[in-house]
């Protein structure tokens, strides 16, 4: 945690809450997480929506997701710029661990069917993989499904496996992580782990 992070006590039986945020709806379901769109009503918030995404139930007495969960955390802290949602808050600490970022508002590149301008999309997603990689992350599972279409240009979002230069693997032998779509092929064998494996899936 930064001095800057606002810790505040989770209230675990109350399911329209996660930390100082009300839930609106939920926003997305991953591996390890559930993002939900909520409001920070405390006076004087910065901004009013946010995402706040939140270990799984099932994952949160299992010690090596609450540790990839920090990894996280720690990973999208790196990176500078418009090209991922910036994190406002966050609490690894409470029953259910919770990372509160801007809000993006805007369909996933998965999710969107027309009126998308490739040549914009390819240059913005250069520009934030240019951003991942100067502060020395690699995102390894840069899918349509973790790319948000904001007003001002793509965003990267979920780093739940991304890997850091001063960070240790949590890879256990024989596991593979990512999507496998969008694997570069290094990545099917010997997991290595580089920005060149960024670049193939973009």
């Amino acid at each position: 945690m930064s001095e800057h992070d606002v810790i505040v006590a989770d209230r675990p039986d109350d399911p329209d809450r996660i930390g100082p945020y009300r839930v609106v709806r939920p926003l997305g379901r991953g591996g390890m997480g559930e993002v939900h769109l909520a409001v920070d009503e405390r006076p004087g918030a910065a901004v009013a929506q946010v995402a706040v995404k939140v270990l799984r139930s099932e994952l949160q007495a299992d010690t090596e997701f609450r540790r990839r969960f920090a990894r996280e955390l720690g990973a999208v802290r790196r990176v500078h710029g418009r090209s991922v949602a910036r994190v406002l808050d966050a609490n690894l600490e409470a029953e259910r661990p919770w990372i509160a970022t801007e809000y993006v508002a805007g369909p996933t590149l998965g999710q969107a069917r027309d009126g998308v301008d490739l040549h914009a999309l390819a240059a913005g997603l250069a520009r934030a993989l240019a951003d991942i990689h100067a502060a020395g992350v690699v995102h390894r599972d840069l899918t349509p499904a973790n790319v948000l279409l904001g007003p001002d240009g793509p965003r990267v979002v979920d780093f739940g496996i991304a890997w850091f230069d001063d960070t240790t693997t949590l890879t256990r032998t024989g596991m593979v992580l990512g999507t496998p779509a969008w694997m570069a092929p290094e990545q099917l064998g010997d997991d290595a782990t580089t920005p060149a494996s960024d670049v193939w899936a973009w």
